[in-house]
């Protein structure tokens, strides 16, 4: 059972997989913000190669840009909710970013999983009960913006509350990670990085994978594409943004961008 709705950046979804596919889903990234919650299921979530097991209520935070797939451990009732939507939406009358402040100060894969109590898990799950109720559009996206305001002052109670998860000692995987994106925009080569960790390129990239879902070469492009595409929203040159995103020329700058979202640069 798939419920969904999309207006202008907002996308919300109310999944229900009765029997989910346990096979490893592909790395995504996305240009809004996320907000995830889980219902059911046995899973369990890699963000920036950083593992979350997922209880019920369990709330996971991606911001823009953030690296994340979900690992389906078992074949059982797999039900949750997202809601994806942009940074600049609450810009009018937040122009600090406050309500945001879980999402963008936060460090690449840290603190992503929010611990609800259980009064806190019930009014959550019912703002996206609410948030996912079928009518009219002018309905629907009033409730999904109204519900989100009080979706983020929950989030951010919590965190203030000191609720969030620590951050635990980092494995072999996030340490990848870490190092890739400090690097990310660098010429770098899968053999150069696997020479950082005294592996060969074959064991790099299956840890890097095992944390991430995604090869190394793949997140390293997907990163810098989903950058570019921020950069050029913002009003910068194309060849800028190539040369600033790690592309040696335009023209394999122009390449990568078409292959991967469908459209030119010049377009975007």
């Amino acid at each position: 059972m798939l419920n969904e709705y999309w207006f202008e950046d907002f996308y919300i979804r109310h999944a229900i997989d009765e029997k989910p596919d346990c096979t490893l889903h592909a790395m995504h990234i996305h240009e809004q913000c996320e907000i995830y919650l889980f219902i059911s299921g046995t899973v369990e979530f890699l963000v920036e190669g950083v593992k979350y097991p997922l209880e019920k209520g369990s709330l996971m935070l991606m911001r823009p840009g953030e690296a994340h797939v979900a690992s389906i451990l078992k074949e059982e009732v797999y039900e949750r909710y997202a809601l994806n939507f942009p940074l600049s939406f609450a810009s009018d009358i937040d122009p600090r970013g406050k309500l945001l402040r879980t999402f963008t100060e936060r460090p690449l894969g840290k603190n992503n999983r929010v611990i609800l109590s259980d009064e806190n898990r019930g009014r959550v799950e019912k703002i996206f009960a609410r948030m996912s109720e079928k009518g009219e559009d002018y309905d629907r996206r009033l409730s999904i913006r109204t519900n989100l305001f009080t979706l983020l002052n929950i989030i951010n109670d919590v965190f203030e509350l000191g609720q969030a998860d620590e951050e635990e000692q980092a494995d072999t995987g996030e340490k990848m990670v870490a190092y890739v994106n400090r690097h990310l925009f660098e010429e770098i080569s899968i053999p150069d990085m696997a020479a950082h960790f005294y592996l060969s390129p074959s064991q790099f990239s299956r840890t890097f994978k095992r944390a991430t879902g995604a090869a190394p070469w793949e997140y390293v492009m997907r990163k810098r594409l989903t950058k570019a595409k921020e950069m050029i929203r913002s009003g910068q040159s194309l060849r800028t943004v190539a040369s600033e995103c790690g592309f040696k020329d335009y023209s394999s700058f122009y390449r990568a961008f078409k292959k991967y979202f469908g459209i030119s640069p010049i377009n975007a």
